[in-house]
């Protein structure tokens, strides 16, 4: 069942055919589908037509990892990614990693617990990065993180908080906790 709101935007030109490619993809595990220009974002699906607005728009250019989400698990830059890309995927976002009772993602309470953020803007993306670092195994050292969570920049000076809340986390998994 779809429970974003619908698109009504395009229409067919006089030809019938309207530029426009249906996807159809899993976001946060609602079913979504909807036609849309083949140029078009998965940043730009996610907010401006599904509402999702934890995943921040920052540079546009793959260069700062704001946007971050994964696509059937893996991470990409959703500035960078094609919405047509994730036709038939399975894509989550920071509103997807909560616990089904509205309790946060025990990376999302490391962050608060390790004073992980200041301004918030990164932190969707750093979280979405972390939580790809430790699926991948990469979280099993200071450095090794530094070096897997390098492409999301942190303009407050976040690191240290950063880096900890992720050992943590990953940490706590590997102890069974």
């Amino acid at each position: 069942m779809d429970r974003f709101p619908r698109d009504t935007t395009g229409s067919a030109s006089r030809s019938g055919f309207s530029g426009r490619l249906h996807v159809q993809m899993v976001v946060n595990g609602r079913d979504v589908e909807r036609d849309l220009d083949p140029r078009e974002s998965l940043l730009d699906l996610l907010r401006e037509r599904l509402a999702l607005t934890g995943t921040k728009k920052g540079c546009d250019h793959g260069q700062c990892g704001a946007c971050t989400v994964h696509i059937d698990g893996r991470r990409v830059l959703s500035c960078l990614t094609l919405a047509a890309k994730a036709n038939g995927a399975h894509v989550t976002t920071i509103e997807g990693v909560a616990a089904a009772d509205g309790s946060p993602h025990p990376l999302q309470q490391a962050f608060v617990d390790y004073d992980a953020l200041q301004c918030g803007y990164c932190t969707p993306g750093q979280i979405m990065a972390g939580l790809a670092c430790i699926a991948e195994g990469h979280a099993t050292d200071e450095a090794q993180i530094r070096e897997y969570l390098s492409g999301n920049l942190c303009r407050c000076g976040a690191y240290a908080g950063i880096v900890a809340a992720v050992r943590a986390t990953a940490a706590a998994q590997e102890g069974g906790c």
